[in-house]
């Protein structure tokens, strides 16, 4: 985003075309979510036990067609919503986006825990308008829990608004953070271990585990009071980032600054842990 996410902190706003646009907004969320879960009951039906690899391309071809299996439902769905909107084909791309509306989709968010035999997986669809997130849909096919958020209409889980914690003391707060990719940048590497070495001095626990959008769908249902990455993409960055912003959380670079899909880090976080957090993460 060449903008820094925004959250309006309502629904609607004035004049009757706005109006408008956030029904049809609001239907369009009812019908993502409702394609996000046909995706996962693909994904689910193909999870079992742990899948062997013995090199990196066996890797990578289970892990595209995982893919392809969640696409070949999302794909039609979502382009029948939206046959305007253009594709973002690579998920770990970042970056603004060019002008117009794009689908920004990670069809198994997580696909690595899948193939492991590992419940924390996703199938995540955000709908960018502008540069902006305009809604998202989360689905985790375990769970059947599906978490959505409309920009300006607030996060929810299966329906129930979400609110991020009423945490104060960054001392007391669970804490989250996760590596963007496996083939990280070793300065990137070797921030990401001071940033939890300091974390582990200043918070309560420190969870470190992939993928980011699990961590905060947790900070936007005030399960956990922070997460932080440095590096990543839109597709595992902007579903969370909305949720949380539409929960009532504040969304930053690591040192505070607004963030973009451009920035170099994230930090998600209740307003009451947000200025410590930075504070840790910039020393």
């Amino acid at each position: 985003m060449s903008e820094s996410i925004q959250s309006t902190g309502g629904t609607g706003g004035t004049g009757s075309a706005v109006v408008a646009d956030a029904a049809s907004d609001a239907d369009l969320l009812a019908q993502t979510a409702i394609a996000v879960e046909a995706a996962g009951s693909v994904l689910r039906e193909r999870f079992g036990g742990v899948v062997r690899h013995r090199t990196r391309e066996e890797l990578m071809r289970a892990l595209a067609a995982n893919d392809e299996a969640a696409l070949d439902v999302l794909r039609p769905r979502l382009t029948f919503l939206r046959p305007g909107a253009r594709w973002v084909e690579e998920e770990l791309d970042g970056g603004a986006l060019p002008a117009g509306e794009w689908w920004v989709v990670d069809p198994a968010e997580g696909n690595v825990n899948h193939l492991h035999g590992l419940p924390d997986w996703a199938v995540t669809a955000t709908l960018v308008r502008e540069n902006q997130p305009v809604l998202t849909a989360v689905h985790l096919p375990l769970t059947g829990e599906t978490y959505t958020a409309l920009a300006g209409g607030g996060a929810h889980l299966d329906g129930r608004p979400l609110h991020v914690s009423e945490t104060t003391d960054l001392g007391l707060g669970l804490v989250a953070t996760s590596q963007a990719r496996p083939d990280e940048d070793e300065a990137v590497t070797r921030r990401i271990g001071a940033s939890i070495t300091a974390m582990l001095l200043d918070a309560l626990v420190v969870r470190t585990s992939v993928p980011a959008t699990l961590h905060l769908l947790n900070v936007a249902a005030g399960r956990i009071d922070a997460f932080w990455q440095f590096a990543g993409a839109r597709a595992d960055l902007l579903p969370g980032a909305l949720l949380v912003s539409e929960a009532g959380g504040r969304i930053s670079d690591a040192e505070g600054r607004p963030w973009t899909t451009q920035s170099e880090s994230l930090l998600a976080a209740a307003p009451g842990v947000h200025t410590d957090a930075v504070a840790t993460l910039s020393r």
